[in-house]
């Protein structure tokens, strides 16, 4: 069976940090479904130039169903073009599972999360030797709820660095629940505002004043809120190095001292 219908992650925003196997597949698409409020029209243009395009801001689940299947029933390729990676915070589950029940195979291609193009604008590693060896990405409950051993003030208590998407919004909700884990108010926050695009902001500062510079910069959409030690280590240097270049360290390709 063929497979017209391709789930692909747009990254995060530049148009250039798509795949290239997203890209191919949008160059070839006869018809591509666009996050609109998200992707980058410019992305559609310079890939998809002779597509069909539907922008899904506006659309409801059945109305992108029905030009899926409008398409796939006229022999056609179709793009399902969704921001970052589809597979996080993607709501694709749905679709996919549409699909399965009318018998239409597809294939998923992944994408540059937001949270990758945050830490490289913040030319931040997100974890650390004796830091934080764990990234946690999770969101602040809004209209979605989350499970109740999610919620943000008991994730809180694993003290790892943490990437809250979908939450800058509430970000006075969000330092509260913080501060009831194992952060402090000294604890190092940042907040990135629609990374890897042309107009890319960057707030910088801890959990006693995070919340402040981002009513100040008047963000309230579009953004990633990261949260840990791993932040300070630009400013107060790193108490560990990782032993992966270490001269005395060996591995299956390199002899060292330190087996």
């Amino acid at each position: 069976m063929s497979l017209q219908v391709s789930f692909v992650g747009a990254g995060p925003g530049a148009a250039d940090l798509i795949t290239i196997r997203g890209a191919r597949l949008l160059r070839h698409a006869d018809v591509v479904v666009y996050a609109g409020s998200l992707v980058d029209r410019e992305l559609v243009r310079r890939y998809a130039a002779t597509a069909d395009v539907y922008d899904s801001a506006g659309m409801t689940l059945d109305e992108v169903l029905s030009v899926v299947m409008e398409a796939v029933s006229a022999g056609k390729s179709v793009v399902r073009l969704h921001t970052g990676d589809p597979s996080i915070y993607g709501a694709i589950q749905e679709q996919m599972e549409a699909l399965d029940r009318l018998g239409v195979a597809y294939r998923v291609v992944p994408g540059v999360t937001s949270a990758f193009a945050a830490a490289a604008a913040l030319k931040q590693e997100l974890t650390l030797p004796e830091v934080s060896q764990s990234v946690i990405f999770t969101r602040m409950e809004g209209r979605t709820p989350v499970p109740e051993r999610e919620r943000l003030s008991r994730i809180a208590g694993i003290g790892a660095t943490l990437v809250i998407y979908l939450s800058v919004g509430m970000i006075d909700r969000v330092v509260e629940e913080l501060l009831a884990g194992a952060y402090t108010p000294e604890t190092a926050a940042a907040v990135v505002c629609r990374a890897s695009w042309e107009d890319e902001l960057i707030i910088e500062g801890t959990l006693a004043d995070i919340a402040a510079k981002v009513r100040e910069a008047g963000i309230d959409r579009q953004a990633l809120i990261i949260v840990g030690d791993v932040l300070a280590a630009r400013r107060e240097g790193l108490t560990a190095r990782s032993l992966l270049y270490d001269d005395g360290f060996s591995h299956g390709f390199r002899g060292g001292a330190i087996g």
